[in-house]
């Protein structure tokens, strides 16, 4: 069992061995679980923290609270993310997804491992809002952690390192790659574009390939595209401290991006057609604009309705809806 499989809606990590596959129309991922063996046990309880609750300071938010599986694992309808106390942050949530290909993590990049990324939800006082020192106590006095950490480790010690890593091991396996468009590439079953989303997918090559490159559609850059003359947000400048990254993001996946609205780092627009309608005229002249967005992207109506027709082809309902992923 791997995270890009298929009809798996009723297995569970206990009854199908799971393993780290790579499809056959990606390249290498960056991590591997070489130092942190993915197992059946590492997973379930990778999933189990995944979804608990009570590791945060209130009790009331966990990861998936925020990462919702429907919604492409992004938090649905909120423009930016909800915490403890009702909380609310300052960026919209990225989605959970081929995150075994990344060098770096969040809008901004900020984090370069996978396995520490958790660590900015656990101690942001407006997501979890708690240290990794408290959860570990929690977990030690909490059934059945320590079982489920013997079980994944060989032992029932419980640190912080055992938590990273067996939450990496849920994470790095949400793997999402059964598409329309994947199976297109592959050749699957004969699988073709309609004319519409054909014309839709060629218009994309054209004008929006260069930043949403294929297959992951992002090249993992930082960017600005215009969205104000000057941004509310440093962006990638409050990383680097650098003055040319000021107002720069991450280029987001556009995966399940049926799903994954509101869109843009602040949640600012809540539909495909208000993005499209961004880049055709809304496109504001920031001093680190994007050389590319200089002009805007021109794209009439029939255009957008062909690229939307393509950008559908990249929602992937098995992994949306497969089981193994849930909470329940």
């Amino acid at each position: 069992m791997y995270a890009c499989s298929k009809n798996e809606d009723e297995i569970t990590p206990e009854e199908t061995k799971i393993v780290f596959l790579v499809p056959s129309n990606f390249p290498a991922p960056t991590y591997n679980f070489e130092d942190n063996k993915l197992t059946n046990a590492g997973f379930a309880l990778g999933k189990k923290l995944f979804y608990e609750a009570r590791l945060s300071a209130d009790k009331s938010v966990s990861c998936g609270s925020c990462h919702q599986q429907f919604a492409g694992f992004t938090q649905l309808d909120h423009r930016v993310s909800h915490g403890v106390n009702n909380c609310q942050g300052k960026r919209n949530t990225p989605p959970l997804v081929n995150l075994a290909w990344q060098k770096a993590f969040f809008w901004d990049g900020g984090v370069k491992n996978i396995e520490t990324s958790p660590l900015n939800a656990i101690t942001d006082v407006c997501e979890m809002g708690t240290d990794l020192e408290t959860i570990v106590a929690l977990l030690k006095n909490t059934t059945p952690y320590p079982d489920l950490f013997k079980k994944a480790f060989g032992s029932p010690e419980i640190n912080s390192q055992r938590v990273l890593k067996s939450i990496t091991q849920f994470t790095a396996v949400l793997v999402s790659c059964n598409s329309k468009y994947d199976k297109v590439m592959r050749k699957e079953n004969g699988t073709t574009f309609s004319s519409t989303e054909l014309a839709g997918y060629n218009l994309f090559r054209e004008k929006c390939s260069s930043c949403h490159a294929e297959p992951f559609f992002t090249d993992f850059s930082y960017r600005s595209n215009g969205l104000d003359i000057t941004s509310a947000d440093e962006g990638r400048s409050h990383i680097t401290g650098v003055n040319t990254d000021f107002g720069k993001f991450r280029v987001p996946t556009l995966r399940n991006i049926e799903y994954t609205s509101p869109y843009m780092h602040d949640g600012r627009f809540y539909s495909l057609d208000e993005v499209l309608e961004h880049y055709n005229s809304g496109i504001k002249a920031s001093s680190n604009l994007d050389p590319q967005l200089k002009n805007g992207i021109a794209l009439s109506t029939g255009e957008r309705e062909q690229i939307k027709a393509f950008l559908k082809t990249l929602t992937d309902n098995e992994f949306i809806k497969n089981t193994l992923y849930s909470e329940t």
